[in-house]
């Protein structure tokens, strides 16, 4: 495949620092220091849909394409308002696209899942053009008076447009399943056959073992898809790693032995935006021009599951 689009689209209300320390116990610089975050974008008057569909359109005119052009839609979101139906479909309907659609839930990792899943398309199915939005809101199910994890999150959209094309040279994905290291559930309906229903409750987060899982599974994501590509260090242009702290993305440049310009970051503006991160961040660099053609990308992410991927892409 080849990416031949980028988008993104951001809440309004901006939410710094100082404004979750009116109400929690907190201040500026235990959270910066702890995260590298400053502020986040948090939904207030648009919704996630609105979101999505803004940063959808934004990749289409990027493209040069219309909704018309798509074969297949790719959503990746962990939860917002629909159970069913499908964010995808909803998306659908709001740009007027008549192809199918798919939802999938790969956590923070979700938008690397869906590159793979948009290659086989393109590599087994008549589909020409495939969009891939992902379009999160993790403020909606992190408890609020709990600095742990409220501080940590931001809501947001990122989309690309992907095509036929020789520029994905290598992409990993791995699972290793450990539920109790990061785990959000919700409530489901009573019936009158089953017992002691589970109740709602916030997003439930075990910061260390998080922070082990993350860097050890994205150094050695990162080095198998360069050993497949073959690639170094020295031929990558940027590092576009998940968005998540700013000590994560750091252990991991030093483990890579890798100057930090090369690993750009919008963590401080916008916090964890889960699946959207990357995306977003590869649209901010796009639109700046800071990413020349025939640039070698290393994408990473990392999320519940718990789930990893990473790709290296030639940028055209």
């Amino acid at each position: 495949m080849k990416i031949i689009g980028t988008g993104s689209a951001l809440p309004s209300l901006s939410v710094t620092n100082d404004m979750l320390a009116r109400f929690l116990d907190t201040d500026d610089h235990w959270i910066q220091t702890r995260t590298g975050i400053q502020q986040r974008r948090v939904i207030s008057k648009e919704s996630l849909k609105e979101l999505a569909v803004k940063a959808t359109q934004n990749a289409l005119d990027d493209a040069g394409l219309t909704a018309a052009d798509l074969d297949y839609i790719l959503c990746s979101n962990i939860a917002n308002n629909y159970v069913t139906p499908a964010l995808s479909c909803i998306i659908q309907g709001e740009i007027e696209a008549t192809c199918p659609c798919l939802d999938l839930n790969g956590a923070c990792a979700g938008f690397l899942y869906a590159l793979d899943i948009a290659e086989a398309f393109l590599n087994s199915y008549q589909d020409k053009n495939i969009l891939i939005v992902c379009a999160e809101e993790p403020t909606r199910f992190v408890n609020w008076n709990e600095r742990s994890t409220s501080v940590l999150f931001g809501d947001g959209a990122g989309a690309v447009v992907v095509t036929k094309g020789t520029n994905l040279k290598a992409l990993t994905l791995t699972t290793t399943s450990k539920v109790d290291v990061l785990y959000y559930r919700r409530l489901l309906e009573n019936t009158p056959y089953a017992a002691n229903a589970e109740g709602t409750e916030p997003l439930v987060m075990n910061g260390r073992d998080v922070f082990k899982l993350a860097v050890s599974s994205s150094v050695a994501d990162i080095k198998k898809v360069m050993q497949e590509a073959s690639i170094t260090c020295e031929d990558v242009s940027y590092f576009l790693l998940h968005q998540a702290n700013i000590r994560i993305i750091d252990s991991i440049r030093e483990h890579l032995s890798q100057s930090p310009d090369k690993f750009p970051q919008n963590i401080e503006k916008y916090g964890n935006t889960s699946s959207a991160s990357i995306p977003i961040l590869l649209d901010e660099l796009s639109r700046a021009n800071k990413i020349k053609s025939k640039s070698m990308l290393v994408m990473s992410a990392f999320g519940a599951g718990f789930c990893t991927g990473a790709c290296a892409i030639e940028w055209d």
